[in-house]
């Protein structure tokens, strides 16, 4: 049954970074957040809006 719930709890991390990412926020971050709260840090990524695209400096 406990490897059952780290299962999900990694997987929901996963899924985390991705929403994340798709939100322009650090993917790496929130999946390490995530691991930490959990459910909590799917609710706080769902309500924030999309941060605007950084434009790329270098060229």
């Amino acid at each position: 049954m406990k490897d059952q719930y780290v299962v999900g709890w990694g997987t929901l991390a996963l899924i985390n970074a991705g929403l994340a990412q798709g939100k322009n926020r650090s993917g790496l971050n929130w999946f390490f957040l995530s691991l930490f709260l959990g459910p909590i840090a799917t609710l706080i990524i769902v309500v924030w809006e999309k941060l605007p695209e950084q434009k790329d400096l270098s060229q």
